[in-house]
């Protein structure tokens, strides 16, 4: 992600932004030119903005109803229940900023009309009023996305996390990770990259059910960190591609964010240059893992510092080892040059 800046007074907006503080300009997103526009009459805004849940513009030149990401959307809330329009909005917005990333690195992206049986489609879903049904949870099924409405609900998401024993979890956490199933489907399987990824991430063909059973009886090995960039991508090879892509997704949209505040880190202190780094490249664009890298671990242990003098949690609560690197390597990989089709 990066800033923006007011197509009419030039002054810098937020990606959110749905008009200009400083000159009152009404904004919309246009994703194809990666720029927020000032609307006039011949600039449409998604349908979605009449609930305030979009502020992106239609594709150019149609009269399309819906923007490039809310076309996804399958399954919404019932939107007569004002606390699900309050949810539903935070989920929106999460998701923009996935979609964002996909755009930005041109992957795939059918939609469920064009592909009804596998193009990329979300359904939010809220859990019904019966105690003694199960929770919604938030999954990937050939395609299709599911996101619980609960997970808008900072206090729900947080006792969710603290009852899996997570570090981290965000509506866009889920996204990221979710959308790296549907993006393995599209890009290794019955690709040549399939045996490639194979090689990185262990056999796919291993019983997945069987491993989740496993995962949740017997926990992660005990030196799990030093290939696995989290516990739960230890459970199975697709669990491992999905929690790398979320946090290759991760890295290069805070990077780009990072570049577009100027944001380095020279420390004082550091004599061996590991805590000095700067984004002096496009995040998105850029072909070399080792690049990110060197500007990614300075920048989080910066900030990551700084939060701890606030007394808040780490941003980024992971450790990235060699193993992991060259997992997040395979994933840049495949989204610039060793993607065998589109």
């Amino acid at each position: 992600m990066r800033l923006f800046t007011c197509e009419n007074c030039a002054q810098p907006v937020y990606f959110e932004n749905t008009s200009c503080v400083a000159c009152g300009t009404t904004l919309g997103y246009q994703p194809d030119a990666n720029r927020l526009l000032a609307i006039r009459g011949d600039r449409l805004l998604c349908e979605n903005a009449q609930h305030l849940a979009c502020n992106w513009l239609v594709p150019e030149g149609t009269t399309d109803a819906f923007c490039r990401s809310c076309r996804h959307n399958v399954t919404i809330p019932n939107l007569s229940v004002p606390e699900n329009v309050t949810n539903w909005r935070k989920i929106q917005e999460a998701q923009r900023r996935a979609m964002y990333s996909f755009l930005r690195l041109g992957l795939p992206l059918a939609s469920r009309v064009e592909e009804p049986q596998s193009g990329l489609g979300f359904e939010i879903l809220a859990d019904g009023v019966d105690p003694n049904k199960p929770k919604i949870m938030t999954a990937h099924d050939f395609g299709l996305i599911t996101i619980a409405l609960a997970e808008a609900d900072d206090a729900e998401r947080s006792s969710r996390r603290m009852a899996m024993g997570e570090p981290y979890r965000t509506i866009l956490g889920h996204f990221r990770h979710e959308s790296g199933h549907y993006f393995w489907d599209r890009l290794v399987r019955d690709t040549p990259m399939l045996e490639p990824c194979r090689a990185v991430f262990g056999d796919d063909s291993v019983d997945y059910d069987e491993a989740l059973k496993r995962h949740h009886a017997n926990g992660p090995p005990a030196n799990w960190q030093e290939e696995f960039v989290s516990s739960y991508a230890t459970c199975h090879p697709w669990e491992d591609f999905a929690e790398t892509w979320a946090h290759y997704l991760h890295i290069a949209d805070t990077l780009e964010m990072a570049r577009s505040f100027g944001i380095g880190v020279e420390a004082s202190t550091d004599k061996t240059g590991t805590l000095s780094g700067t984004v002096d490249f496009d995040p998105y664009r850029e072909t070399e893992i080792t690049r990110l890298m060197e500007a990614w671990v300075p920048i989080t242990a910066a900030v990551n510092s700084l939060n701890r003098c606030m007394g808040v949690s780490d941003l980024y609560p992971f450790v990235l080892s060699p193993k992991v690197i060259e997992k997040l390597g395979f994933i840049q990989t495949l989204v610039h040059g060793g993607i065998a089709t589109r």
